[in-house]
C-alpha cells in the first residue's frame, strides 16, 4: 500500500495540490486563531506585572466591590493616619482616573488589551515605587507625566513629546518626561497608567487635600504582612478596608485570566467554523480525488486488495497530506494571526504588544487538528472507496454508478434532527434564564452550532436536489444554446454527486456572507430607527477616541460651557454615566440565598429640557435630587416598584435612592438601564464619564467653531452619532467579520477545486466530444451552463439556510434586533455574488477542457 500511494502521489501530484492547499488553508485560520486566542490571553492578563509589587498592605477608603478587581475604593483615606505607626515603613497615597490619551493629532491610544488607560501618582519612596524608568526622569511639576512602555510604543511617544490627556472634568496638554516598565514589562492587568505628581492626580480626582482613594504600606523589618493588616484592620475600623497586597495581586491575576480564557473561548468559538469549513472543504476536495480513481481502484480490488487495504489507501494519503498541511498550515498561522491581530486593533482591542507564540500548545495542536481534519474529512472518501467493485475497472468512463438513496436519506435526515436538537437546547435556555446580553449570546451560539450541522445535512441531500434544478436549468440552456444545453443537461444529471459538490462549498459560502449581511443589516437598521427615535437632538459633541469596545471614548465635562453659548443652540446636555451595585434591597428581591451581585449603569442627565435633547419611552418624571429612574427591564428583573427606596453603591460609597419612575430606551444607546439628575450623579460619582454632550439647534459650522480649540473631539449629527454610539454594542457582531472573510475564502477556493478536478477527471470526455466536432465556444459553454446549476442550487440552499438562522435567533433571542426582515435588494446581490464567483471558479477549467487534445483524452484514465 504504501508503495501504490507513493506512485499515486507521484503521478497525481498535480491533483493533490489542490486537496493539501485546500487543508492547508483550513489549518492556517485554526493556527491563526489559536495564536491570537493566546496572545490575547497573554496581553489581558498582563503576566504577573502589578503596580503593588513592593507593597505589602494596602489601605483602601470604605468598601471595595470584590467582583471588580481594578475598580476604585468608594471612601477616602487620611495618609496621616499611617505613616506614623508602629509596623509601618512607608506610605505612600494612590488614587486613580480613567483618562484618555491622545497624540498631538488628536488620534487616541489605545490602551492595551481590554484595559483602560490610567493616570495615578508617581510613587516618589524607593521602598514603595514599582515603577522602573527605560528613558527620561520622573514627573516633577504639573503638565508633566511618565507613560508605561506599551502606551509610548502604541502612540510613537518619546520623553520630551506632548499629549493631550482628556480628564473627567478638563482636556490638558501634558509633556512626556519619562517611560517607564513596570516588572520588566510594558503594562499592568489593569491597562496603561499614565503617572503625574501626587498633587496633579489629588485634583484630578477631586479629593480633598491629604485624602487618598487608597494608601500604599510597606512593613517595618521583621513585621508580616498578615500581621500588619490585622492590626491596621482592628485599629482603623469599618470605615476602611484592609487587604494584603498579595491578596490584590492574586484577584487581579485571576481576573485577568479569567477574562483571558473568556476571550480565548470566544475566539475559539469563531475558530471552530474554520474548522468546520476546512473539514468541508477538505472531504468535498478528497470525494472528489477518489471518483477521478474509480478505474484505478477498482483494478486494485481486480488484482487481490481488499476493500480493507484500499480504504487504508486513502487514509494513509490522508496523513501524508495532512502531516505536509500541519506544518504549512502552522507556519502559515503566524502572518494569519498578524493580520486578524491588526483589524481588531482597528476596533479597539489591541494586543500587539504581546509576543508570538512559539509553545507546545500554539504548535501541537494545529498540526494534531490538521491531522484529524484530514483523517475525518477522507472517512467518508475512504468508505467510499471500499465499495468500488473490480467490475468498474471495465468502464471506460468514470460516471458514477447508481448510489442507494435510503442511506443518504437516512444519514442527511439524522443530521437534520441533530441541528433541530440544537434548536431546542435554545428554546430550552430562553425559558429558564433572564433576558440579557448573556442570554441572547449563548442562544446564538446554539444556532450556530444548530445551523452548522444544518448545512452539513443539507450538503450530504444536496444530490438529490440536482435532478430537478439541473432539468430546469437544463431546458433554459437548450432554449439558450441548443444542442450544447442539452449536452450541458445530461452531463449535470448524469453526475449529481460532482455538481453537489461544487455547489455544497457554494452553498456554505452564501450561507456565510448572507447570515452575516442578514443579521448586520437588521442590528444596524434597529439601531438606527430606535437611535432616531430616542435622540432628539440634532448635533452630539464626542472623542475622536474609541473606548476598548468601540463606542467614543469620554469628553470632558467642560466642553458643554463651551457649545452652550454657539449662535443658534438651545439646550445644550451633558449625558454622563456611572456603573453602581444594588446592595439593598438583595439582587433579584430575595435574601433567602446569596445572589451575584447586580451591577448596572447609571446614566445622568439635567432633567430641565431633557425632552429636548432625548425622547424616552414611558415619559419618566423629572427627577429631584436622591430619586432615580429604572428601566421596565431592571424593575421586573430586580423585582422593584415605584416608591421603593433603594441603596447602591458607587464611586463616593452607599447612597440610598428612591424610585421615581420607569421608562425604557428603546436604542439601548442613552440611558439603558437608569437615569438621575446631575446633582444626584454626583452624589454618586463625581468623576463619572461624559458619554456625549447633545445638542439641539445651531449649525455644525457653529458647533465645530465653538469646539475648534479642544483637541480630540468632534461634531457629529443624529445619524452619525447614532451609528458611532452604537459600535460597543455590534462589536462581536464585527469581530466575526474576519473569520468568516477568511472561512468565506476558503469556502470558494473549495469550489475551485472541486470544479477544477471535476473538468480534469472529464479529460476523456471533452476530447471525444472535440473529436466529434464540439468547437472550443461549445465545451466552454457546456461548463458554463454546469456553472449556473451550481449557483442556483448554491443560492438556494445558501439562502434558505441563513434566512433560517436569521429567522431562529429572532424566535429564540425574542430580540427586535434580529428580524428576518431582510430589504428587497440582498437576494439579488448575493445571486449575482455567487454567479460570478462560480463563473470565474469555471474560467480556467472551461478553457482548460476546451483544449484538451483528441490523443491527450484517448489516453486518459
Amino acid at each position: 500500500m504504501w508503495l501504490i500511494a507513493r506512485r499515486s502521489f507521484a503521478e497525481g501530484w498535480v491533483r493533490l495540490v489542490a486537496t493539501l492547499l485546500a487543508a492547508l488553508g483550513s489549518i492556517a485560520l485554526i493556527a491563526g486563531s489559536l495564536q491570537f486566542a493566546l496572545r490575547s490571553q497573554e496581553a489581558v492578563s498582563g503576566g504577573d506585572a502589578s503596580e503593588y509589587s513592593r507593597a505589602d498592605v494596602l489601605v483602601q477608603g470604605g468598601a471595595v466591590d470584590p467582583e471588580d478587581v481594578y475598580g476604585a475604593p468608594d471612601g477616602r483615606v487620611r495618609l496621616d493616619q499611617l505613616t506614623s505607626r508602629p509596623g509601618v515603613a512607608a506610605a505612600a497615597g494612590d488614587a486613580s482616573v480613567a483618562v484618555t490619551a491622545s497624540r498631538t493629532s488628536g488620534q487616541a491610544i489605545m490602551a492595551a488589551a481590554e484595559g483602560r488607560t490610567l493616570l495615578r501618582p508617581w510613587v516618589s519612596d524607593p521602598q514603595l515605587n514599582p515603577y522602573q524608568l527605560d528613558a527620561g526622569r520622573a514627573p516633577a511639576a504639573d503638565g508633566e507625566v511618565a507613560v508605561v512602555r506599551h502606551l509610548a510604543r502604541a502612540g510613537e511617544l518619546n520623553v520630551g513629546d506632548t499629549m493631550t490627556l482628556t480628564l473627567p472634568h478638563e482636556t490638558r496638554q501634558v509633556r512626556v518626561s519619562g517611560i517607564v516598565n513596570v516588572q520588566g514589562r510594558g503594562a499592568v492587568a489593569a491597562g496603561d497608567l499614565v503617572l503625574a505628581s501626587p498633587e496633579t492626580v489629588q485634583r484630578a480626582a477631586m479629593l480633598p487635600a491629604g485624602t487618598w482613594q487608597s494608601v500604599w504600606v510597606k512593613a517595618a523589618p521583621g513585621v508580616p504582612a498578615e500581621q500588619l493588616r490585622g492590626e491596621l484592620a482592628r485599629d482603623l475600623g469599618k470605615a476602611v478596608t484592609v487587604r494584603t497586597a498579595a491578596s490584590v495581586r492574586q484577584a487581579q491575576l485571576a481576573a485577568a485570566s479569567g477574562e483571558g480564557t473568556t476571550i480565548a473561548g470566544i475566539v475559539g468559538m469563531l475558530a471552530s467554523v474554520a474548522i468546520f469549513v476546512g473539514m468541508f472543504v477538505v472531504a468535498n476536495t478528497f470525494g472528489t480525488l477518489v471518483r477521478q480513481r474509480t478505474r484505478r481502484l477498482a483494478l486494485l480490488g481486480a488484482i487481490g486488495a481488499t476493500p480493507r487495504q484500499i480504504a487504508r489507501l486513502i487514509r494513509l494519503e490522508a496523513l501524508v497530506l495532512g502531516a505536509i498541511a500541519s506544518v504549512g498550515g502552522v507556519l502559515a498561522g503566524f502572518p494569519v494571526a498578524e493580520l486578524i491581530i491588526r483589524l481588531f486593533a482597528r476596533d479597539g482591542f489591541d494586543v500587539s504588544g504581546s509576543d508570538p507564540q512559539t509553545g507546545w500548545i500554539a504548535l501541537t495542536l494545529p498540526a494534531l487538528a490538521g491531522i484529524l481534519v484530514t483523517q475525518g474529512a477522507a472517512w467518508q472518501a475512504a468508505y467510499r472507496a471500499r465499495s468500488v467493485s473490480p467490475v468498474q475497472a471495465l468502464r471506460s468512463t468514470v460516471a458514477e454508478p447508481r448510489e442507494r438513496r435510503l442511506p443518504r436519506l437516512l444519514f442527511g435526515g439524522a443530521i437534520l434532527i441533530g441541528a433541530v436538537a440544537w434548536y431546542a437546547v435554545a428554546a430550552a435556555i430562553r425559558a429558564s434564564e433572564p433576558p440579557g446580553p448573556d442570554r441572547t449570546f449563548v442562544i446564538a451560539l446554539m444556532v450556530l452550532f444548530g445551523s452548522l450541522m444544518a448545512v452539513t445535512g443539507l450538503a450530504v441531500l444536496t444530490p438529490f436536489f440536482v435532478r430537478p434544478l439541473g432539468g430546469l436549468v437544463g431546458r433554459v440552456g437548450t432554449l439558450v444554446s441548443g444542442e450544447t444545453g442539452r449536452l450541458a443537461h445530461a452531463t449535470v444529471t448524469r453526475s449529481p454527486r460532482r455538481v453537489a459538490a461544487a455547489a455544497s462549498s457554494l452553498t456554505l459560502g452564501v450561507a456565510l456572507v448572507a447570515s452575516v449581511a442578514l443579521v448586520t443589516i437588521s442590528v444596524n437598521g434597529r439601531f438606527r430607527e430606535a437611535g432616531r427615535e430616542v435622540m432628539v437632538a440634532e448635533h452630539a459633541i464626542t472623542s475622536t477616541a474609541r473606548t476598548a469596545e468601540g463606542a467614543p471614548a469620554p469628553v470632558a465635562r467642560d466642553v458643554v460651557t463651551k457649545v452652550a453659548g454657539a449662535p443658534g443652540v438651545s439646550r445644550a446636555a451633558v449625558l454622563t454615566q456611572t456603573e453602581v451595585t444594588l446592595v439593598s434591597p438583595a439582587p433579584g428581591g430575595s435574601s433567602d440565598e446569596r445572589p451575584e451581585p447586580f451591577a448596572f449603569l447609571v446614566s445622568g442627565a439635567e432633567q430641565k429640557g431633557l425632552r429636548d435633547v432625548l425622547k424616552l419611552g414611558g415619559r419618566p418624571p423629572a427627577l429631584a435630587t436622591g430619586e432615580i429612574a429604572l428601566s421596565s427591564a431592571v424593575m421586573k428583573g430586580q423585582k422593584l416598584r415605584r416608591g421603593q427606596e433603594i441603596v447602591v453603591r458607587g464611586g463616593h460609597g452607599r447612597t440610598t435612592l428612591k424610585v421615581a419612575g420607569t421608562y425604557h430606551d428603546p436604542s439601548h444607546l442613552f440611558a439603558d438601564q437608569a437615569l438621575v439628575s446631575p446633582e444626584t450623579m454626583d452624589r454618586l460619582d463625581t468623576n463619572a464619564v461624559t458619554r456625549a454632550v447633545l445638542v439641539r439647534g445651531g449649525t455644525a459650522e457653529a458647533l465645530n467653531r465653538a469646539v475648534a480649540g479642544v483637541p480630540g473631539v468632534r461634531v457629529l449629527d443624529r445619524d452619525a452619532y447614532v451609528d458611532a454610539a452604537s459600535q460597543s454594542q455590534t462589536r462581536a457582531l464585527r469581530s466575526t467579520y474576519v473569520f468568516v472573510g477568511m472561512a468565506l475564502l476558503l469556502a470558494l477556493f473549495g469550489m475551485a477545486t472541486t470544479v477544477s478536478m471535476s473538468v480534469a477527471e472529464r479529460t476523456r470526455e471533452f476530447g471525444l466530444l472535440g473529436a466529434v466536432g464540439a468547437t472550443t465556444r461549445q465545451l466552454r459553454t457546456i461548463i458554463r451552463w454546469e456553472a449556473a446549476t451550481v449557483v442556483v442550487l448554491g443560492t438556494i440552499l445558501g439562502l434558505a439556510i441563513a434566512m433560517g438562522t436569521l429567522g431562529m435567533l429572532h424566535i429564540m433571542s425574542g430580540s427586535s434586533y434580529l428580524r428576518p426582515d431582510p430589504p428587497w435588494w440582498l437576494f439579488p446581490v448575493v445571486a449575482a455574488g455567487a454567479a460570478v464567483a462560480a463563473l470565474a471558479t469555471s474560467a480556467l477549467p472551461a478553457r482548460r477542457a476546451a483544449a484538451v487534445p483528441v490523443l491527450e483524452a484517448a489516453k486518459a484514465e
